[in-house]
């Protein structure tokens, strides 16, 4: 797997010398970088980073980055992405991203050349953009940590002029909120929002919470916070800017929203596109990295050529409507000349001719005089395409015939897939077409501790496998075709229960469980026992006041209307009581009918339905998707009741595309396979074609006919169609 004579050649490179690693597919480029690395620590690195790689785009960053961590996961890899943006746009990067940039540009500035290996991640379009000056970064942090005596003030000063919004509740990266004497905030670079609990200037606790619920999670010893925007609102940078901006662009007109705002100490969507007159001593990353190697992408250059092309135009585009005066309802946009923030095609030749430069190329080339070339020995393994194709073969024999191929080759054979759950399927798919001897791996390190005739299992999201002389992998792109790889976020729960008072707005009508309907107006701190205490103020009908201490806000819930003019409840009054009651008898009486109801379909007989074993694995792997957890848990909840022998009912809501096709094709596999026939009735001619062309796309190559009904199909092939229902041999209509 390893390459150390022709990686000791990288490790040698000196600033303005290049070579080019030839026979290094992707996937096998995670390897390669991750053995340039450590070769390269070895050897003595001076820089911050060991290694710099630019991918040709934001996703192939993404890729390497978790390739990285499967195949060397004790280097530290950081990711500095570009701006999720257009060039000259009227929105800003969204916060995420400024929020990792920031990160990672801290990281850099403030770490010194080290032994460990450690691997800078970026795209083209990061680097073709100028970067928030080294000094900035290197002066705007702020640390603390409980028990240390903290202005609470400076801190909100210090959020207010480094990006940070103020809201009501924190929920996303950049946000924060004040409630008395607790600061809540989410910072870049952590998992989760943290509460500091202050008492007068003393920071007496740091602590982790769900930003969904708000409850806490844990304690923080420390916390050491980056600015959130590369724009930073001072009294210096704002005269910086002023001036800046009438040197540029003249006298300004009437109607100019931008130099309004920021001369008011506003921040403007989008402001960051002239980041340049912020701080006139833009860098590069290049500064932040010192002499460190540079690994350039297959079709890094290209894309280079074509940002920069891009940019131009851009900038062409909004200088001319500026000239022109077709600007329409929207405020003039005054655009920056392009070498402003982004660098000319003579500064990134130039940069790239002073860096020690390793060029990746997936192809094996021929000898050349001119260059140094050092060929690595991989390709791209096999794809499955082919027997995908032919009804008559298996894909799933033919990739265990591939596999044993290879292992008697003498390579050891890891099978990738895209997530734990597609792994464990493909796993029992495997395992049922006699590939038994498979082992779940959790870095490419442990694939040397399998036997001879063991498959390593992993988790790595690859397009393609790809062969070394002692190592092949191969993809789960590869059997199945290609997955549609969906970024899975946290589940938000649909309740109503409020579980921190930071989630409701002054104004917003609440339920008490005792107290009935009320308007909350906000929090207020009432003092008990000496010391002040947070309380809910709630508002009944005649100005009654309730003050519920915050620890006890599990009394509440939301009150399940938007009418925001609805009649308080008297506090202290028989009405909600009244209601209260009322409303439980008529539950009773509809709890009664609906159990009389289960009752009558508990004593009917169905004929239990379950999918047959290895058939149905393979029949779910075609499916291109990782299941949501909703979405297995409706089909596992609607197979049951398939098995159970008694009559199904069952209602399934979701959105569009929210995946109830998949859900009734596993009920229709479970039904037609165990003989039986299924309707699948929609409300539209247009659904019921598209639906014929999924369940037959799905269902080839299985003992399965499917046929369509509708208006749109010729007379004498609905009357086979009928003909087939009547004596079984259509199974799904």
């Amino acid at each position: 797997m390893k390459q150390p004579s022709a990686l000791a050649a990288v490790a040698e490179l000196k600033p303005g010398a290049n070579l080019t690693l030839a026979s290094t597919p992707d996937g096998f480029d995670a390897i390669a970088l991750a053995d340039s690395a450590r070769a390269i620590a070895r050897a003595g690195a001076s820089s911050p980073v060991t290694l710099v790689h630019v991918a040709r785009d934001g996703q192939r960053m993404a890729a390497l980055e978790a390739g990285l961590a499967f195949v060397a996961p004790e280097i530290e890899t950081l990711g500095y992405p570009a701006w999720d943006c257009q060039p000259y746009d009227r929105v800003g990067p969204s916060a995420p991203t400024s929020a990792r940039r920031m990160t990672t540009l801290s990281r850099l500035a403030r770490t010194r050349p080290g032994d460990r290996p450690r691997v800078l991640l970026t795209t083209v379009n990061a680097v073709l953009q100028r970067a928030t000056p080294r000094g900035r970064m290197e002066a705007e942090t702020f640390s603390a940590a409980p028990g240390h005596s903290v202005d609470m003030d400076h801190v909100v000063q210090w959020l207010e002029r480094n990006g940070f919004m103020r809201t009501g509740a924190v929920r996303d990266v950049g946000e924060y909120a004040l409630r008395g004497g607790i600061l809540d905030l989410y910072p870049a670079g952590l998992p989760t929002p943290v509460r500091l609990d202050f008492f007068g200037d003393t920071l007496e606790s740091i602590r982790a919470f769900d930003p969904e619920t708000q409850r806490t999670t844990g304690q923080q010893r420390a916390l050491d916070l980056v600015p959130m925007s590369e724009v930073t609102l001072t009294t210096e940078s704002i005269k910086r800017f002023r001036q800046a901006y009438l040197a540029t662009f003249g006298a300004v007109t009437k109607s100019d929203p931008l130099y309004e705002a920021i001369s008011e100490g506003r921040r403007y969507p989008g402001l960051e596109h002239w980041l340049p007159l912020f701080a006139p001593d833009l860098g590069t990353i290049f500064d932040y990295v010192g002499e460190a190697v540079v690994a350039l992408d297959a079709h890094a250059e290209d894309a280079a050529g074509e940002r920069l092309s891009q940019i131009a135009d851009y900038h062409e585009a909004r200088a001319s409507a500026l000239a022109q005066g077709s600007v329409g309802s929207a405020a003039p946009y005054k655009p920056l000349a392009p070498d402003a923030l982004y660098l000319s095609p003579s500064e990134w030749a130039a940069s790239l001719a002073k860096a020690p430069v390793a060029r990746v190329t997936s192809f094996a080339l021929p000898p050349d005089s001119s260059r140094r070339i050092v060929d690595l020995g991989a390709r791209q393994g096999r794809s499955f395409a082919p027997e995908r194709a032919d009804e008559s073969a298996n894909v799933f024999d033919a990739a265990v015939a591939h596999i044993r191929a290879l292992q008697a080759q003498k390579k050891r054979v890891i099978v990738a897939s895209w997530s734990d759950g597609s792994r464990e399927r493909l796993a029992t798919v495997l395992a049922d077409h006699e590939l038994s001897r498979a082992t779940n791996v959790a870095a490419l390190s442990h694939v040397q501790a399998l036997r001879g005739d063991e498959v390593g299992l992993a988790v790595w999201g690859l397009e393609a496998g790809f062969e070394t002389p002692d190592l092949a992998v191969v993809a789960e792109q590869d059997i199945l075709g290609d997955r549609l790889v969906r970024a899975k976020g946290k589940k938000r729960r649909a309740s109503d229960f409020i579980a921190e008072a930071t989630s409701l707005m002054a104004g917003d009508l609440v339920v008490h469980v005792d107290h009935g309907i009320a308007r909350f107006l906000g929090l207020k701190a009432i003092e008990v026992g000496g010391a002040p205490h947070d309380c809910a103020e709630l508002e009944y009908a005649g100005g009654d006041k309730l003050f519920l201490p915050v620890e006890n806000i599990e009394l509440l819930s939301r009150y399940g209307s938007d009418e925001t003019a609805a009649a308080l409840d008297r506090l202290g009054g028989g009405g909600w009581q009244a209601r209260k009651a009322r409303l439980k008898e008529r539950i009773r009486e509809m709890a009664g009918k609906l159990m009389a109801i289960a009752a009558q379909r508990a004593m009917k007989e169905a004929p239990r339905l379950t999918p047959p074993d290895g058939i149905y694995d393979e029949f779910r792997a075609r499916f291109p998707y990782e299941e949501t957890d909703d979405q297995q848990a409706s089909i596992d909840a609607t197979l049951d009741d398939l098995a159970a022998g008694k009559p199904m009912d069952r209602l399934i809501c979701g959105d569009v595309g929210f995946g109830k096709t998949e859900v009734a094709l596993r009920a229709a596999f479970a039904v037609a396979l165990n003989g039986r026939q299924v309707a699948v009735v929609v409300p539209t001619t247009l659904l019921a074609r598209q639906h014929f062309k999924t369940f037959s796309d799905r269902f080839r190559g299985l003992p399965v006919r499917v046929a369509q009904a509708s208006r749109f199909v010729a007379s004498a092939d609905l009357k086979k169609v009928k003909e087939g229902l009547a004596d079984g041999s259509v199974d799904i209509v």
